[in-house]
């Protein structure tokens, strides 16, 4: 391995009095990443203004590789730019590497070419820092690296062919223009906080030193940093441990009083390192949110500058505002997911927003009723005349596809033609955008001209195929707004390498977490990554690297802990062996009191006013909309029966591909409804039935009004099921079919309640037999004890005119058909059981029906699920009743769930 800069060392209280003299120029300041530059500059700034400037010359303090791109830059406005070769974008050296791979006998077998691409870029800037590029092709490898030393001898050859060059190779283009005396050098280049030189920057410095160019380093100070470590029960407790800290620390800054003669308080810098921060980054910023500002997601709440930020950026894609673009586009280009159409419906970001706001939110309930699981732009623009400028700006976008040149265009062209179609709904909408949409707009329009920027590496492309450029860069690039400078900073394990702080909190070191693994680059083979020293490449260079950085941490603060959970659920974890040895210290004693939550401080406000919510006024009408839903809601959940045939409160629609479960089972009624209108009872099953078993499936699919190709599949799929069913049938005694889906009412608790009954059968012994059809996992135990879950055949056969003896599911499932239920006497239907006492069965479920038909007519409307939470499981009502708030989820065998 390649270890920091050996240079001549320079202190830090120099490099900074140097930097401040006038001229200061002529020193460059290098540092390994972007973070390390800004941090360093920002504490230059802060020096400065300390001292009482009013104005100052900036430091020149920049990454390496952005110095590297500046002096080519310079080169290119000199006179010997002719003989320079072109930097390629990210985007175009992407482009390239795709097409590399695409040509190649392993382009038609991968199924991800282009994250494929983008590990060859990785691959490639590792084998240029490491000076191992040479011997890609000879070494001895697998599949994978001689893959891509094809690729890369590809690659190479195009960009010498057209004259390019990428930002991996860009230190060995500059280093022989460092012999120009036209080209602009600095008098002194400081490396900083380098904590590995590749071979390549250090051929590059040295190159520098040959042309007068004087170098020094320069490392971060050491502080004698009070050193704790702390394990915590869970990852969940020590990031919210962290959070509290970092805001204890931020509150004693703020409470200790300034020097008498100080002209500009010093910001306090505070750390926190998350190993795992790409992964947990949603949960960190919003469990640091609810600490550092309670109350900050409350609706109505003025956006504030938050006092910390998050080193690493989110994916483009995902902000709101361009996700709204790219869903424009996709919907140009052909269809769309409903759930997409659907935030395009309700987006801010779209002309008339605002002043459509309450109707288009209605629109969107209401189509999802008809709309279909994939939308097309046609169709959308019929769905959605309610809402007239909504209307008119997809009628402007559907005139823009419907006239776009087919075929393959340049770039650039398209590049023009996104940004019409976005213009033609009016993106970004009516309203101001605030900071941060502003900045992730000027953001989109960079991609966008990246998109028109590969007209150089790809002349023609065609619709689909650019706008995946432009989905791919913005999934790729991450991001996130500028804000003020914040004394919180939170950071990944590298990010965190040479920076200074007062307070440094490391968190998550657990054995399996740090060090960080071994993870040789896939591309390139592993004995010769570890023969160049890659410090990736092998358990022992990152052991040591591990063991630098930790090193680190414990002298860049004056106050550090370093933690780790003690568990992952079931599983127990270990500290890291690297700081196994520090002082221990209990988990109590690293905060103070904990800040409390928006919540708690609602509730210690003492603000509070008992209401009695589980009492409804008594039902005003003897005949309520709902059928027997109503008399199983009310055993399931007072308070569900309540809200949903009472209050009328039900989930939004969710169009889904096919039939849904509710259409499924519709069509399976049908099914069995025009069979038995056919078959009539049992005498006809000694005959051949195909004929009525076609026409039934037949029927059932034309009531659904099902497109092909699932009309055809759910033809034959219903003509299998009841071939199945008819061999039950055939076992039982002779029966005829006298009632199929018959609409009746019925009587309960003086309530008139529609229901529909499913079947009903005379009996050759007598009697008459009632027949639901099921598909799940439905029992006749469901009828029985308190409050029965299923109560609609009880109540049908309660209050049939006819004699019923017996009550049965029909389980209409392949492999498992059978019928299940009670009856009057022994062996009337295969698989119904004989009813002990059949007249104390029915006056059980009497007394059962009445107390639930009588509970929903006075108003009962308590939350109280019958089986706890594992009732609500699959409840739409939870917002509304807020069950969690009343019943301790982790008590009733749930999960805990965040604020």
């Amino acid at each position: 391995m390649t270890a920091g800069a050996r240079f001549p060392a320079i202190p830090r209280h120099e490099l900074f009095t140097r930097l401040a003299e006038r001229g200061s120029a002529n020193i460059v300041v290098v540092t390994p990443n972007r973070r390390l530059a800004q941090e360093l500059a920002r504490e230059f700034d802060e020096g400065q203004a300390a001292g009482g400037l009013a104005m100052w010359e900036t430091a020149d303090i920049l990454p390496f590789g952005a110095f590297v791109e500046r002096l080519y830059e310079d080169a290119l406005y000199s006179g010997f730019a002719a003989r320079l070769p072109l930097l390629l974008t990210d985007a175009q050296e992407q482009e390239l590497w795709r097409a590399a791979i695409r040509a190649s006998e392993w382009g038609g077998a991968l199924l991800a070419v282009s994250q494929t691409a983008a590990d060859c870029c990785r691959a490639w800037e590792l084998a240029q820092q490491w000076r191992i590029a040479g011997a890609l092709g000879g070494f001895l490898g697998n599949e994978d690296a001689r893959a891509f030393a094809e690729w890369a001898k590809a690659y190479v050859h195009r960009c010498e062919r057209d004259g390019n060059t990428d930002a991996a190779r860009l230190p060995d283009v500059v280093t022989p223009l460092l012999r120009e005396p036209a080209l602009r050098k600095p008098g002194v280049l400081v490396s900083f906080g380098f904590d590995v030189v590749t071979p390549q920057a250090r051929e590059f410095f040295e190159n520098c030193a040959r042309q007068g160019v004087e170098l020094r380093s320069c490392e971060p100070d050491a502080k004698a940093g009070d050193v704790r470590r702390v394990i915590f029960a869970s990852a969940r407790e020590e990031l919210d441990a962290a959070a509290q800290w970092a805001r204890a620390q931020l509150q004693a800054d703020l409470a200790t009083p300034l020097p008498t003669q100080a002209r500009a308080p010093k910001q306090l810098r505070i750390g926190v390192v998350i190993p795992d921060l790409g992964e947990r980054r949603k949960e960190v910023a919003r469990v640091f949110s609810r600490v550092m500002h309670p109350g900050y997601n409350l609706p109505g709440a003025k956006l504030t500058a938050m006092p910390f930020n998050i080193s690493l950026g989110a994916p483009l894609a995902d902000y709101p505002l361009v996700r709204t673009a790219l869903s424009i586009l996709e919907l140009a280009c052909g269809e769309i997911a409903f759930e997409q159409a659907s935030k395009l419906i309700r987006s801010p970001f779209l002309a008339g927003a605002e002043a459509e706001m309450a109707a288009r939110a209605r629109l969107d309930a209401a189509v999802r009723r008809i709309a279909p699981a994939r939308i097309t732009l046609g169709k959308l623009v019929a769905l959605v005349a309610p809402a007239p400028e909504l209307r008119r700006r997809f009628d402007a976008l559907f005139a823009l596809t419907r006239d776009a040149p087919a075929g393959e265009r340049s770039p650039h062209e398209w590049g023009r033609h996104f940004s019409a179609l976005l213009a033609a709904v009016g993106f970004p909408g009516e309203r101001g955008v605030d900071s941060g949409e502003f900045q992730t707009q000027a953001k989109f329009n960079d991609i966008l001209t990246e998109v028109a920027k590969l007209e150089r590496v790809a002349p023609r492309m065609g619709f689909r195929q650019a706008l995946a450029c432009l989905r791919r860069l913005c999934s790729d690039t991450l991001f996130q707004p500028e804000t003020p400078d914040a004394p919180v900073q939170i950071m990944g394990v590298l990010e965190s390498a040479g920076l200074g702080f007062d307070a440094l909190w490391v968190s998550g070191l657990t054995d399996d977490a740090w060090p960080l693994r071994a993870r040789p680059n896939p591309f390139i083979p592993p004995a010769l990554q570890r023969k160049a020293g890659i410090p990736e490449a092998s358990p022992e260079a990152t052991l040591a690297r591990g063991r630098r950085i930790t090193e680190g941490w414990l002298k860049a603060a004056d106050r550090v802990i370093v933690s780790c959970p003690a568990m992952d659920g079931d599983r127990a974890l270990i500290a890291s062996p690297l700081i196994s040895a520090m002082p221990a210290a209990l988990a109590e004693t690293v905060n103070a009191a904990p800040f409390p939550r928006f919540r708690e401080r609602i509730f210690f406000a003492r603000g509070i006013e008992t209401v009695e919510d589980g009492k409804a006024p008594p039902l005003a009408t003897r005949t309520p909309r709902g059928g027997t839903r109503i008399l199983s809601d009310q055993s399931a959940c007072p308070f569900r029966a309540f809200a949903r045939h009472r209050l009328g409160a039900q989930a939004l629609e969710e169009p889904v591909e096919g039939p849904d479960a509710r259409s499924r089972g519709r069509l399976l009624h049908t099914l069995m409804k025009e069979l038995w209108d056919e078959l009539q009872g049992s005498e006809s099953l000694h005959g051949d039935c195909g004929f009525a078993i076609e026409k039934a499936a037949a029927a059932a699919v034309a009531e659904a009004e099902l497109e092909e190709p699932f009309a055809g599949l759910e033809r034959a799929r219903l003509a299998r099921l009841a071939r199945e069913w008819l061999e039950i049938e055939r076992a039982r005694a002779p029966f005829a079919v006298i009632a199929t889906e018959e609409k009746r009412k019925f009587v309960v608790a003086g309530l008139e309640i529609n229901g529909r009954i499913d079947r009903m059968d005379r009996l050759e012994s007598g009697g008459h037999a009632l027949i639901d059809y099921k598909t799940g996992r439905s029992t006749p135990n469901e009828w029985m004890g308190e409050r029965p879950d299923d109560p609609q055949l009880p109540v049908y056969a309660l209050s049939a005119k006819e004699s019923i003896s017996a009550v049965a599911f029909a389980k209409l499932r392949t492999g498992e058909m059978r019928y299940m239920g009670f009856s009057q006497h022994k062996d009337l239907i295969p698989g119904v059981r004989q009813a002990q006492d059949w007249g104390a069965l029915l006056d059980s479920w009497k007394t059962e029906i009445e107390s639930l038909g009588k509970g929903f007519a006075e108003g009962d409307a308590r939350v109280a699920p019958k089986n706890l939470l594992q009732t609500c499981t699959y409840c739409d009502l939870q917002p509304l009743c807020r069950v969690h708030e009343r019943i301790d989820a982790l008590a009733s065998g749930g999960e805990g769930g965040d604020d």
